[in-house]
């Protein structure tokens, strides 16, 4: 079987170690910035990718799943000793 058989073969900046492609892919962002036509986010083009993104993962109900329980495993076993930041008689260590 050649290389050309595989499914999986990679070419080009896809092929080379991940290293290198950060090295490479940094480089080009610095040039870009240096010329001064790199794309540069406003608060508000950077509030609405958050949105998108957000709602993009919300659509995974799995996930959402998943992260709830361990959201709820992790507010259960806060501090280990299971009374979620109370001293030993009960009392809210955070009033």
């Amino acid at each position: 079987m050649t290389n050309q058989d595989k499914n999986d073969d990679k070419r080009g900046f896809a092929s080379m170690d991940p290293e290198k492609q950060r090295e490479i892919a940094s480089q080009g962002g610095r040039a870009s910035h240096e010329r001064g036509n790199a794309h540069e986010f406003t608060s508000e083009e950077a509030r609405e990718a958050g949105r998108k993104g957000g709602e993009a993962v919300s659509q995974d109900r799995q996930h959402m799943a998943e992260i709830g329980r361990k959201g709820g495993e992790n507010s259960h076993n806060h501090g280990n000793d299971g009374n979620r930041g109370n001293d030993d008689k009960g009392n809210n260590r955070n009033d």
